[in-house]
């Protein structure tokens, strides 16, 4: 039980803990402390845990997660604003430093080793302060991003399973999460890289499209959605009740994921008049992925039929 409860405050702290760093870096960028108001986002986080802790003791839900949601819900501004930001002012000269070069990596661990009291911790965090509000916007973002798909990994992992849901359950839930933020990550780098300053309306688009796909991490019906022995035996034998599971997974790749994704990368093609061999590769991989799932449905359809 101690277990469970320090997992789901650890998870939860880190949640809280990445939106805080977001949104120290848009007051940053923006030069303006007014941002700081962004907090706000994530005190329905704080409630949740409250709640969570007191009502379940620390466990999640079956289909839905709250906690995951309001994280989207605290984070996804602040990303917003860093990459409207960083796409306004691309042209920018201003010097900024590699977030993974050899000297900055060499720099941090030499800073971190000669820190053994208080005055030289001091002086350690405020050369990190200074050297990550050097580092470039590109890189900013893209650690954020990183940074938020790999928690969400690891947060629905640590966080105590919900009544309802087994341990080889969450075990195919963390393995669709990892394909899944592999192909968010590679849509959001890739697509953004190909604006143009003269395409601000492209980045809006990807940001929504970016946002919808999102979604489909506090949702857990392509997986848990299935019920048990006992319970379908109770239940009618319809081709919903057999296939839920496969109708949820289906319906997420088409209109979540790799659907959207299509549109996404036609648009650029066709509309913005931007190709390339990884954009038509990636293009192609998402066509193939929406047409095998159309497949699946009508081998589902036809083999109900054919009982």
């Amino acid at each position: 039980m101690l277990i469970k409860f320090i997992c789901a405050v650890v998870t939860r702290g880190l949640f809280i803990l990445i939106s805080l760093i977001g949104v120290w870096r848009v007051t940053r960028v923006k030069e303006n402390n007014l941002y700081w108001f962004l907090t706000i986002l994530y005190l329905p986080l704080v409630f949740e845990m409250i709640l969570t802790l007191r009502r379940r003791k620390g466990k999640d839900y079956k289909w839905f997660s709250p906690s995951i949601f309001l994280f989207l819900l605290s984070i996804i501004p602040t990303i917003w604003i860093l990459e409207l930001h960083h796409q306004q002012n691309k042209s920018s000269s201003a010097k900024c430093g590699k977030l993974d070069s050899p000297e900055s990596i060499k720099n941090i661990f030499n800073s971190m080793r000669n820190t053994t009291n208080g005055t030289e911790a001091y002086k350690f965090f405020k050369d990190s302060a200074k050297f990550l509000s050097s580092v470039c916007a590109n890189d900013w973002i893209l650690a954020l991003h990183q940074i938020l798909l790999i928690l969400l990994i690891v947060g629905k992992w640590l966080m105590p399973i919900g009544e309802g849901v087994t341990r080889d359950q969450l075990s195919q839930l963390l393995l669709i999460f990892v394909g899944t933020a592999a192909d968010i990550l590679e849509f959001t780098s890739e697509t953004l890289s190909d604006v143009k300053d003269n395409s601000p309306q492209l980045v809006y688009i990807i940001l929504a499209v970016w946002t919808w796909s999102m979604l489909q991490f506090p949702f857990h019906l392509s997986v848990v959605n299935s019920k048990a022995g006992d319970e379908c035996e109770s239940q009618p034998d319809t081709l919903l009740n057999r296939h839920s599971t496969d109708f949820w997974a289906v319906v997420e790749t088409l209109f979540i994921q790799d659907g959207p994704f299509l549109l996404v990368r036609l648009t650029v093609m066709i509309h913005f008049n931007i190709i390339h061999q990884m954009l038509v590769f990636f293009t192609i991989k998402n066509l193939l992925v929406v047409t095998l799932n159309v497949y699946r449905m009508w081998v589902i359809f036809h083999d109900y039929r054919s009982i």
